[in-house]
Formats: C-alpha cells, sequence, structure tokens
C-alpha cells in the first residue's frame, strides 16, 4: 500500500481541555508523519465552506457553531493508507460506540463534540488540506 496522507483536525472543545497535546503524541506514537500543523479559528463563514457537504442537514448551524467557537489544531498527516488509518485512530463518531484507546473513546464529549475531524476519503482528504493549508503542496 501506497503512503497517502490525509487531514486532520483537533477540535475546538478537545483543544480548551488542554488535550492538543496528548493527541498529537498519539499521532506520532501510531506512526503518523506530521507534514503541516498549525493552529487558528475557523471563522463561521470558513467552517461553512469547509463543511460544505453538510449544508442541507440538520446539524449543519450546530457544526459551523462548534468548529468556529475556538482555536482548533490542523494537521496534515502520512502514512499507508493515511485516510483510514486515521479513521481508524479516531474511532466511531458517537464516543460511546468508539473502541476502546480511540481518540474519540478518550477525549471525545459527545457526538457533535467529538474531539477530532477526519477526512472520509482520498479525494475529500486532498480538498480539505489544501482549503486549510493552501501554502502545502
Amino acid at each position: 500500500m501506497a503512503i497517502s496522507r490525509t487531514y486532520a483536525m483537533i477540535k475546538p472543545h478537545a483543544v480548551a481541555a488542554g488535550n492538543a497535546g496528548k493527541i498529537i503524541e498519539r499521532i506520532e506514537r501510531e506512526g503518523f508523519k506530521i507534514v503541516a500543523m498549525k493552529m487558528t479559528q475557523f471563522s463561521p463563514k470558513f467552517a461553512e465552506i469547509f463543511y460544505a457537504v453538510h449544508a442541507a442537514r440538520p446539524f449543519f448551524g450546530e457544526l459551523v457553531a462548534d468548529i468556529s467557537a475556538g482555536p482548533i489544531v490542523a494537521l496534515i498527516l502520512e502514512k499507508e493508507n493515511a485516510v483510514m488509518a486515521w479513521r481508524d485512530l479516531i474511532g466511531a463518531t458517537d464516543p460511546a460506540k468508539a473502541a476502546e484507546g480511540t481518540i474519540r473513546k478518550l477525549y471525545a464529549e459527545s457526538v457533535g463534540k467529538n474531539a477530532a475531524h477526519g477526512s472520509d476519503a482520498d479525494t475529500t482528504a486532498a480538498l480539505e488540506c489544501a482549503l486549510v493549508f493552501p501554502e502545502v503542496k
């Protein structure tokens, strides 16, 4: 399997709770290479663009409000089969259903405040990386 990239985000509530360092340490321990990383804050408008795929869903407003509520840590991660490897590490969206030891099991508060974002496919990862890190090629 080839080395690929994915977009990862540590969400505002996990940053505010002081868990960003623990999550970054876990990322490195699991063998991901951090290609790019920055702490930033999404404006509501940028959050709407980032999550445009969910615009018609009933939770869109809450999603935009939550993700723009405070600083996030954005990362580009590299590893063999990076998208699936990251999604496996973060676990199920619902922390009650997430496997033991996953990031969401350890650090999520709820389905909406689930500690981390992970791209769902290689094409999505490429789009998200380019949107958040336009300077990284």
